[in-house]
């Protein structure tokens, strides 16, 4: 019994670590991606577009990986099924660009509309990737 438990904390520990890693990586790269500052906007300007496309994006990835952590059973495919899900979510970010070409001025311009169009673009991509991650 205290094997088993011992076992789990440390399925926990590692599973855990890596998803703060894979979220790191992708706050990272996705604030690489876009053509406006994240940072500047939301902790300089108090920009709430800012906050809310980020946050919902980081979200969504968050879903995608906890979907990758459900279904997989070993290290390997969870490496692979978190990468899928980390590029599902910058196609996502680009197919949402491309239908709103003027994306990152708006954002900058604090228009909440484009955060929210954004933000259910990167949700709906988690949910739906996590949930084609299922056996």
């Amino acid at each position: 019994m205290l094997a088993d438990l011992a076992y789990g904390l440390v399925s926990f520990a590692a599973y855990f670590l890596g998803c703060l890693a894979y979220c790191a990586a992708y706050c990272v790269v996705y604030t690489r991606l876009t053509a406006h500052d994240e940072y500047a906007l939301i902790v300089e300007q108090h920009n709430a577009s800012a906050a809310i496309a980020f946050g919902s994006s980081l979200i969504g990835f968050a879903i995608a990986l906890a979907g990758a952590v459900h279904n997989t059973t070993s290290a390997t495919e969870f490496i692979v099924w978190g990468f899928v899900a980390f590029a599902t979510q910058l196609v996502a970010y680009l197919l949402a660009r491309l239908a709103h070409p003027g994306l990152s001025a708006a954002i900058e311009q604090n228009a909440i509309a484009a955060a929210v169009w954004l933000g259910a673009v990167s949700l709906s991509a988690g949910v739906l990737s996590a949930a084609c991650m299922s056996p």
